[in-house]
């Protein structure tokens, strides 16, 4: 991939997002015919690289339901989208009545046009559901929100090259094949992590489950298909991912939502092939 080209924006606030460190996958992702990406996330990665053919899954359902509906009919779906982006709408009561709305309907199209503004409008761009599967993130309170309309565009012309799954990261690997290369954003490991019953509060994802995928990166690999992995550096991760060349570097993380209380966190890009 040239890494010389400006990277493209996601349409999606993402905790976690790759954006800042695009170049330093594009100098590990192989050539290949399709990119898998079985934890997509806002799809920074699928946004900025050039494979014929993409399979881009979550198990964020509302994640893949608005990149669907970006997909199928973005004439109708983007202008449906900018009409809940008025400055009116940019208030608590306004946000909290749309966030029960979210959380009702039944319409696709609705639900995906609401969870672009609560991407935009709620608290960090955070992704947040209860335990009955409402999302509860509360009114993030910015005094100016800007529609994203070219980076609607954007998605919805390279989402042609694409298709977009709800599935969990086993399915995906189960669907690999000759010329496929996997590139997988995990929900990441703590920095102070070292027993395995840790277990993420949000995503539910546990140390386990950090292993398994390491174990089927390494197996896929073994059948030719190469996989690159994105992790905290931890002495966990070292060990889950010995058998990879490995990259490591230091990223900027926001520890609090205000500016000035940032540290720098070591990253690893695990490449398994």
């Amino acid at each position: 991939m040239n890494t010389k080209e400006k990277s493209k924006v996601p349409f999606l606030k993402w905790a976690g997002g790759k954006r800042k460190i695009i170049e330093k996958i594009w100098g590990n992702l192989p050539e290949g015919e399709r990119l898998v990406e079985p934890f997509c996330g806002s799809a920074t990665v699928f946004l900025n690289t050039k494979y014929e053919k993409n399979l881009i899954a979550d198990t964020n359902s509302d994640v893949i339901n608005i990149y669907n509906q970006l997909q199928s009919n973005p004439e109708k779906f983007i202008p449906y989208c900018s009409k809940l982006f008025k400055v009116s709408n940019n208030e608590a009561e306004k946000y909290y009545e749309f966030r029960a709305k979210f959380n009702k309907t039944k319409s696709k199209q609705l639900r995906a046009a609401l969870f672009l503004y609560l991407n935009k409008h709620g608290y960090n761009g955070l992704c947040r559901y209860n335990s009955s599967g409402g999302f509860n993130v509360p009114f993030g309170k910015y005094k100016n929100i800007t529609f994203p309309e070219r980076y609607l565009q954007e998605f919805s012309e390279k989402s042609l090259l694409a298709e977009f799954i709800t599935q969990d990261f086993e399915t995906s690997f189960s669907m690999a094949q000759k010329g496929d290369v996997f590139y997988c954003d995990p929900p990441y490991v703590p920095l102070n992590a070292s027993n395995s019953s840790f277990r993420y509060v949000e995503k539910t994802f546990s140390m386990e489950q950090q292993k398994r995928l390491a174990q089927l990166a390494e197996q896929t690999a073994d059948k030719g298909i190469p996989v690159l992995i994105s992790n905290h550096l931890t002495d966990f991760t070292k060990e889950i991912y010995k058998n990879a060349e490995l990259t490591t570097f230091s990223v900027q993380r926001s520890i609090s939502c205000k500016g000035d209380q940032r540290e720098k966190a070591q990253e690893v890009l695990a490449l398994f092939k």
